[in-house]
């Protein structure tokens, strides 16, 4: 909602005299309590017509009123916007001209729907101004009945804010009436309006959905391929109702507001298991609620799959497949640590081989593996969940993550003793992952006696095949990438366009990039040494290791990414 914009609509009607400035204050304070649309609560208070608003929109934002009902749309022009984008912005294509498509808006005071869709379709868009009624019979028309008449614009036109009664106080700390927020979070629309978002992000490919309540609004943002979209908001005061609904699915207490919780929801949806852990953080106001996907058709847990080179897969699985030491996977949040090491875990997974796995949480059933969650309220933590794992005869064990020396020393521990131990540590690169180690408190000659190999890793976005173009880059982005014009020869760059399929941003899916260190004899030698990272990546580098930078510039060279996200990713 676009406050500036609102403002300007309200001063143009108190100059028209069409409203007084008390009445113009009185429905920015009912606008602030609720949430809703400006343009809905002069109409709905009385104070102007819909004729007046209209012509004053129309005269503020330079934009033509049309009435939709003396209009037939020819079927070419409704095709260049989908039923559910023109459902879910609430607008319908009138016109197109000159490669650009007119589109009536039931809402013009918005800016950012105009702009949104410039990105999802492939044209300029220009706005007209239209009858919210009649925008509603148009999409029915044209586009059909939709079931449920479940888009999130509808539902949050049908909700009645009155019906929800929702005080001011509610994020004061004594809540009393946990009854009628429980009758809130199961009302019918709030129901529908979660299940859509959910829906929706789950249809895009999302890895995450940000629930976000400000002082003003109340933003819904998911990410797709490590970027984060907004999608429509809905009116702020729903924040409680939804936030409450999704710790109600989670099995979280719907009480407390005043610590973070984390919880877990299971669903079905088109015949596909999907989990979603959930992350709520209490703030100034209200809570900020994070649920992360987890869906098996979207994630492949093979290491044939997962974006490794053959010659660096070859060495990982030399190493999964000996008998004892261990192997680290390391790199930051959301970087596919995980995926990759069950897909180690599913080579190794053979009836001859037991495998016990300590995880923080349990992120994929993986079937014929032992998996055990952490649980740190209760005192199982990994150091101590592993001390019990080492009596339950394993041949192979993964820890979650090494996070403390105790959970170090135990699982050097468990290698020494004839086990294969993998784990996750959150650093820059592989080199850094054994000073890191030795700055825990980590004994070097216990290092070089367990470690066999640290691999680090990075996703970045492939280009979008279906507006994928070959460029030549500019002087100063191989600069940057330490290459010339020599280094590219022979090799076709490409970059995505931007189109429709990709959300206009010219990528679509991501892939690894991957640095194996392997500890042989001349980088043992300077870790006993305690050398510093620097000696120890140029050894490692000595040896046959290629950086993240290196592996993502072949990358790039072959056409899969480009040469700008591997310098934005390394």
């Amino acid at each position: 909602m676009n406050y500036t914009q609102n403002h300007i609509l309200g001063q143009l009607l108190v100059e028209q005299k069409l409203l007084t400035q008390e009445q113009l204050m009185e429905v920015f304070e009912e606008q602030k309590r609720t949430g809703k649309l400006l343009t809905h609560l002069l109409v709905d208070c009385g104070f102007v017509t819909q004729e007046q608003l209209l012509l004053t929109m129309s005269a503020q934002l330079n934009m033509e009123v049309v009435d939709l009902n003396k209009l037939s749309i020819p079927k070419n022009i409704t095709e260049k916007v989908s039923a559910s984008w023109a459902r879910m912005y609430h607008i319908v294509p009138i016109d197109f001209y000159d490669n650009t498509l007119t589109i009536a808006l039931a809402d013009p005071l918005n800016q950012n729907t105009l702009d949104e869709l410039r990105f999802i379709i492939d044209f300029d868009v220009k706005g007209a101004i239209s009858n919210p009624e009649d925008i509603q019979a148009a999409l029915k028309k044209y586009y059909g009945e939709e079931e449920g008449d479940s888009t999130i614009a509808s539902l949050i036109d049908n909700y009645d804010e009155n019906e929800l009664n929702i005080e001011n106080d509610e994020f004061e700390d004594d809540r009393a009436n946990i009854a009628n927020l429980n009758e809130i979070v199961n009302e019918a629309p709030v129901i529908k309006l979660l299940n859509l978002v959910l829906l929706q992000a789950i249809k895009d490919k999302a890895s995450d959905i940000h629930f976000e309540p400000f002082e003003n609004e109340f933003k819904i943002r998911y990410r797709v391929d490590g970027t984060l979209y907004d999608m429509i908001p809905p009116p702020r005061h729903l924040a409680l109702a939804v936030i409450s609904r999704v710790k109600v699915l989670s099995n979280l207490n719907v009480a407390e507001r005043r610590l973070p919780q984390d919880g877990r929801i299971q669903l079905n949806v088109g015949g596909k298991s999907i989990d979603l852990r959930v992350s709520t953080l209490p703030t100034a106001f209200g809570e900020s609620v994070v649920m992360r996907i987890l869906d098996r058709s979207n994630v492949s847990l093979d290491i044939d799959n997962i974006g490794i080179p053959q010659d660096i897969k070859k060495q990982i699985i030399e190493i999964i497949e000996k008998p004892n030491g261990i192997f680290l996977v390391t790199g930051p949040t959301g970087s596919g640590k995980t995926t990759t090491l069950y897909s180690c875990l599913r080579h190794v997974n053979k009836i001859e081989t037991k495998i016990i796995t300590t995880e923080d949480p349990i992120e994929y059933d993986l079937e014929g593996i032992v998996q055990v969650a952490i649980r740190d309220s209760i005192g199982l933590t990994f150091a101590a969940c592993l001390r019990s794992i080492l009596r339950q005869d394993p041949d192979k064990i993964m820890v979650g993550e090494i996070r403390d020396i105790e959970t170090a020393q135990i699982a050097i521990e468990a290698s020494l003793t004839g086990h294969l131990v993998f784990s996750t540590l959150h650093t820059n690169d592989a080199p850094s992952s054994i000073t890191r180690l030795i700055d825990m408190g980590v004994e070097p000659f216990l290092m070089t006696s367990s470690l066999e190999g640290i691999l680090a890793q990075r996703l970045v976005r492939t280009i979008c095949e279906e507006c994928k173009e070959q460029y030549i880059p500019e002087k100063e982005i191989l600069e940057s990438a330490e290459l010339t014009m020599e280094d590219i020869e022979g090799h076709t760059l490409y970059y995505g366009k931007g189109c429709k399929k990709c959300n206009n941003t010219g990528y679509k899916g991501r892939t690894g990039i991957h640095e194996l260190l392997i500890l042989d004899d001349g980088l043992r030698e300077l870790v006993l040494k305690k050398a510093p990272q620097a000696a120890l990546k140029a050894k490692a580098r000595e040896s046959g290791m290629r950086t993240l930078r290196e592996i993502g510039l072949i990358k790039a060279l072959q056409g899969i990414t480009t040469i700008q996200e591997i310098l934005r990713e390394t």
